[in-house]
């Protein structure tokens, strides 16, 4: 294929971060000397993982909305026209083919420059309910690209393309051969059963709680599992001190809980686990569906027209995954794991179900949807 130039915009969270280097890496593969620049958001996480990916980042002083606290806003619009003055000179400078985004701050300023001078856009939608930012420029993208049925509510029905989500390279379905390699990775019992435990980089309160208020009452029902725990950055102090003051209590269970602020080889921490706990952002469901786990979902209940309870509802109709609410989940999270941890054939179900759903292919097809666009 054609060399071309593609811009990709957007950020704030590792769900629109990741499924843009997914996008990047397909482009890549589809012609190595395929250029691309990144568009961030000042002081946001995609200023360190884009780089850190190989690639280049130019960043926007943007801010998203606040809902919480509507003062904060009143310089909201003097910030987006000054990013969007920035984004028309780095699309100048960078003469690209095609403009994507994919959500977060930076991705309004980019795209809505981008739409002015003429550009051809894309969007990807990872959520079952559209984000504000996509919604905003979708009305003028050319291509929408989504994950999920019945998005004609937000965007023109013409333009929308189901591709799924980009994931992470590497993740798939385990084997024999990965699931030892995972133990051996994080220094787990083959002869336990294995629950993975993710919040998400930063960490999630609600389920580090339900964890710790598990062991500190003595882990019950727990004696023949083991625990991998990302408790994210942010809980990781907090976490090993309230560890610390379990040693020597005598709980059996203890040594068997092993808790990390991050976990670097996901398709190793995957490929080990019999039931993962997860938050239900759109990547994460993505990558549990292509890993063909069964899961436990929490819903964040601190986003946007609640749509990670959407996202997750798409896998527990297909009896791919159970919900907890997020309200409920310090009592009835771990008797869940526990139950279905212990419960061989209704795992194989679950994972054949959540396999059926999944789309390996999802980056390479936006990549082909940007070549046509091209």
């Amino acid at each position: 294929m054609k060399k071309i130039r593609v811009i990709i915009s957007g950020g704030g969270t590792g769900g629109h971060i990741f499924p843009a280097l997914s996008i990047a890496g397909a482009l890549k593969e589809m012609n190595p000397e395929n250029e691309i620049l990144f568009v961030g958001a000042n002081g946001r996480m995609e200023m360190e993982k884009v780089p850190a990916a190989g690639y280049e980042i130019v960043g926007l002083d943007i801010q998203g909305f606040q809902r919480k606290n509507l003062l904060k806003n009143a310089a909201l619009p003097f910030k987006l026209l000054r990013a969007i003055r920035k984004s028309r000179r780095i699309i100048k400078k960078f003469q690209p083919n095609v403009a994507v985004g994919v959500g977060g701050y930076a991705s309004a300023a980019l795209l809505l420059a981008a739409t002015q001078m003429g550009l051809p856009t894309l969007i990807q939608e990872q959520n079952g309910f559209a984000g504000m930012t996509n919604k905003l420029v979708g009305k003028k993208a050319r291509k929408i690209c989504v994950a999920y049925e019945g998005m004609e509510r937000f965007f023109p029905a013409d333009r929308i393309v189901f591709t799924g989500n980009p994931i992470r390279s590497g993740l798939v379905p385990a084997t024999a051969e990965s699931r030892e390699e995972g133990l051996r990775r994080y220094g787990l019992s083959p002869d336990k059963k294995h629950i993975l435990i993710i919040g998400g980089s930063l960490g999630s309160r609600t389920l580090n709680e339900a964890v710790l208020q598990w062991v500190e009452a003595g882990c019950p029902g727990g004696e023949n599992v083991e625990l991998l725990w990302q408790c994210g950055k942010y809980y990781k102090t907090e976490t090993d001190a309230r560890m610390k003051a379990l040693e020597g209590k005598g709980n059996p269970v203890l040594p068997f809980i092993h808790h990390t602020d991050f976990i670097a080889r996901m398709d190793l921490a995957y490929a080990m686990a019999d039931v993962v706990i997860s938050r239900s952002g759109a990547s994460s469901i993505s990558e549990l569906c292509a890993c063909a786990k069964a899961s436990i979902l929490v819903p964040s209940p601190n986003v946007t027209e609640d749509h990670q309870t959407f996202n997750a509802m798409a896998l527990v109709r297909k009896d791919a995954a159970v919900l907890v609410r997020d309200a409920q989940a310090r009592e009835k999270l771990m008797p869940e794991a526990l139950a279905l941890a212990a419960d061989g054939p209704r795992i194989r179900r679950m994972e054949a179900n959540a396999l059926a759903l999944a789309r390996p292919d999802a980056a390479r097809s936006i990549a082909e949807e940007i070549y046509q666009l091209v």
